[in-house]
């Protein structure tokens, strides 16, 4: 097929777009800058340069590759997230989850696209009621963090936006936590958290009860593919077997790196230094089954468990 990529460059369209192109696909990947376009090339993609904020740039681009799907993974996250400003730091990703999917949608729906695969999140999504971890059909968290309250309208704006498209099969791909390569779990280079565990600068927080769902790079871009290729319209859950409390991945992913035991502090502290959002995330947050993703998409994983994945996949 023809495969648009929207966000090529980034953390998980590095890993996407060479096994698209390995497995036979034509694949045309957007990047933001001239300068990324080579990168794109390198690995038999052809590359496009569109700001995804500019809706005649992204008409254009998608017009020219007359797409059978598009693939939209749009992001700007900065390498470190102050979670204090959550929102400030979210701004421009934001933006991309509102503008750039509109736009994406509207050149889509010019040329026809057949099928529209779009990132969303699993991670910070669910309602934090009930149980410990959560299927697809969950309520989501109508009561964020003030900090927090952008980010999670503009998810809740990419999900209704594609799942209100009548005209394409629209899969939406809620992603657990990212390591691995290229992530902020990573340590080749370090990313941003590795570098807080190693300075002891990560503890849990409270009884670190919040559930964390996470996700391997590669496991996240071969869901994607199943996504391109097959499978039912819908809303996904891409994350591994294991969904765990703070209190029990954190330690392990510190050894895994050679770090020190990760301290402990109370909820008070823990807000005062980095705000009601890290407070949130390290106690409150729930975990989410990819049972439906499984069985729909025919979707398997290379590292079914955090523990395997630290142990083995987080260079």
């Amino acid at each position: 097929m023809k495969v648009f990529v929207a966000g090529a460059t980034g953390a998980l369209g590095k890993q996407l777009v060479p096994v698209l192109v390995a497995r036979g696909h034509d694949v045309v990947g957007m990047t933001r800058t001239e300068a990324k376009r080579d990168q794109l090339r390198s690995v038999g993609a052809q590359s496009v340069a569109a700001d995804a904020l500019d809706a005649d740039a992204v008409g254009r681009a998608v017009g020219e590759a007359e797409p059978d799907v598009i693939v939209h993974q749009l992001t700007a996250i900065p390498p470190a997230v102050n979670m204090r400003r959550f929102d400030r730091e979210f701004a421009l990703t934001n933006r991309l989850r509102i503008e750039g999917t509109d736009h994406l949608l509207s050149a889509g729906r010019a040329v026809g696209v057949k099928r529209f695969v779009v990132q969303s999140n699993a991670g910070v999504t669910y309602a934090r009621t009930g149980g410990p971890v959560k299927a697809e059909d969950a309520p989501l968290d109508h009561d964020p963090p003030p900090a927090m309250r952008q980010g999670l309208a503009a998810l809740r704006h990419l999900e209704a936006a594609v799942t209100g498209a009548p005209w394409t099969e629209v899969l939406v791909l809620r992603y657990g936590w990212f390591y691995g390569p290229g992530t902020s779990i990573a340590v080749d280079p370090p990313g941003s958290q590795i570098e807080l565990i190693r300075k002891r600068q990560f503890p849990i927080v409270g009884g670190g009860t919040g559930v964390w769902s996470f996700i391997h790079i590669e496991d996240a871009a071969s869901a994607t593919v199943a996504a391109v290729e097959g499978g039912p319209a819908g809303i996904y859950n891409v994350v591994d077997d294991a969904p765990a409390p703070v209190s029990e991945w954190l330690p392990v992913l510190a050894a895994a790196v050679g770090a020190k035991r990760p301290l402990r502090v109370p909820r008070w502290v823990g807000r005062l230094a980095a705000g009601e959002v890290a407070v949130v995330a390290m106690t409150e947050i729930r975990g989410a089954s990819n049972d439906k993703a499984q069985r729909e998409l025919g979707w398997r994983l290379r590292y079914p468990s955090w523990r395997q994945g630290f142990a083995e996949g987080v260079g």
